[in-house]
Formats: C-alpha cells, sequence, structure tokens
C-alpha cells in the first residue's frame, strides 16, 4: 500500500535539481517520431506560473482506474477498448463513461481499494513536479473524468491544491453502476482551469495543462501551455509541446 506523503516523498529525492533531471531525460535516445516538442521560446519561468493542472489517469498515474476496476468484473477487454476510443476522440466521453461504469454494477467496493494499492503506479516524474511546484508556490489542480475515490488519495499523497473527478454510486458496500451528480468532461476541464486561473494574481498569471486523451483538449488550449503527455495522436497534432519521452519531470525544463 503505498504511504508515501508529500514530506516523504520530498526526502526522496533530496539534492536531486529538477533542472537536471529533466536535462538527463532529454538526453535519451529518441527517434524523430517520439522525439519531445519543447520549444525554449515557449518557456514560462516559474515565478509567473500560478496553477500546474493535470488529467489523472493516463497522465498524472499510469494506469487508466476504470479498465482496472472492469478487470474484477471481468470485462476489462471490452471497457479498454471504449475507453481507447474515447481517449481518440472517437466517442462523446459522457455516454462512454455511462456505459462503462454500468458494467461495474454489483461489484464490491473493496475492490476500488485493491486497484489503488495494488495497481495504481504514480507516472514518472510526478513527485519530482510536484515538489518543484511547492517549492515555488504553485498550485496544482488534478482535474479527472475519473473517480473522486482515487483522486482523493492523489490529494492526500502528493499534496494537490485541488482536485475534481466524478463520484460512483454506491449502496451497501456495493457499485451501483451510476455515476453520481454531473459529470467531468472536456468542458468541465476547461471550465475549472479557467476559474482557478481568474483566481490568480497578475503576477502569476500563467498557467500550465497536462493531459494525454481528446477529452483534455479544451483544458490543454485554455491553458497558457499545453502539454500532451504519452498523448493520442489527435492531441499531440493540435498543441505546442509534448512529452513523448521521458516523465513529467521533463517539463521542468520549459520552467526555468
Amino acid at each position: 500500500m503505498p504511504t508515501d506523503s508529500p514530506a516523504s516523498f520530498a526526502a526522496s529525492i533530496a539534492g536531486r535539481p529538477p533542472a537536471a533531471t529533466a536535462h538527463c531525460l532529454q538526453l535519451r535516445p529518441m527517434t524523430a517520431a517520439h522525439a519531445n516538442l519543447l520549444p525554449a521560446h515557449l518557456a514560462i519561468p516559474i515565478a509567473q506560473v500560478g496553477l500546474i493542472a493535470m488529467d489523472m489517469d493516463s497522465t498524472a498515474i499510469t494506469i487508466e482506474c476504470i479498465d482496472e476496476i472492469a478487470d474484477f468484473a471481468g470485462v476489462k477487454a471490452e471497457v479498454s477498448a471504449i475507453t481507447e476510443a474515447a481517449m481518440r476522440g472517437e466517442l462523446d466521453f459522457q455516454h462512454s463513461l455511462i456505459a462503462r461504469v454500468a458494467c461495474l454494477e454489483g461489484l464490491s467496493t473493496a475492490v476500488l481499494t485493491e486497484v489503488y494499492e495494488a495497481r495504481l503506479r504514480p507516472s514518472p516524474g510526478l513527485a519530482e513536479l510536484m515538489i518543484y511546484a511547492h517549492q515555488n508556490n504553485v498550485k496544482t489542480l488534478l482535474i479527472s473524468g475519473g473517480f473522486t475515490y482515487f483522486t482523493e488519495r492523489m490529494r492526500q499523497r502528493f499534496g494537490f491544491t485541488y482536485t475534481r473527478a466524478n463520484t460512483l454510486g454506491e449502496r451497501d458496500g456495493r457499485l451501483t453502476g451510476a455515476v453520481c451528480g454531473a459529470i467531468v468532461d472536456a468542458e468541465e476541464k476547461q471550465r475549472l482551469l479557467r476559474f482557478v486561473a481568474s483566481t490568480l494574481p497578475a503576477s502569476r498569471s500563467a498557467t500550465i495543462a497536462i493531459g494525454d486523451g481528446a477529452n483534455d483538449l479544451p483544458m490543454l488550449k485554455a491553458a497558457t501551455m499545453g502539454v500532451a503527455f504519452h498523448a493520442k495522436p489527435t492531441v499531440r497534432e493540435q498543441v505546442k509541446v509534448a512529452i513523448n519521452a521521458g516523465g513529467l519531470d521533463t517539463l521542468l525544463a520549459l520552467m526555468p
């Protein structure tokens, strides 16, 4: 079970300069198709950055939580196929989420704990990126089309300032197969980014958003700097910064 806190993971990387970490990652051999896009002219001094917002599934973490939950219902392949199509922008996100969550009806809520403890892994470089944000008084937002069970634990573990996600319906210790309340979709991600940005001081009005799927595009485009992280082709084609190799801390090269 993950037990690290913001303080403990800070200690684990003590003495390793963030910029040096990013530089080392940039030196790894890459093919042209997978090279990172880190245009120096788009760099934003960290002193001007007020907010870093990021998607959770396949961005802040390495898995799609709903696919792993579906594994316990014996329908992972089917649900994963829908997830992939939605992330490529081929399916309406809200309708696809409702269909996928319906497949989870009747599962014990204990499955959520098992997914978190045994399968969820933070993406490489998340700890370093979060430490750099904390050290420089940058607010952080974890916003997900996934579920509050996981975003809340990520908030406690890494110290995100804000989180927003969907709530799975539960009754008598089992999932109902429904989502409670309004669904967090692409428009909600963009709306919340803009709202938090509106609260930032003028001296720190720059925002950075990171995501991997079509559901993240409006948020990426609304930010001062949108970053495609190991993203689907449709996302990489529409933003100017892309991390195709390396971890999230690769982005530190553009936040001097």
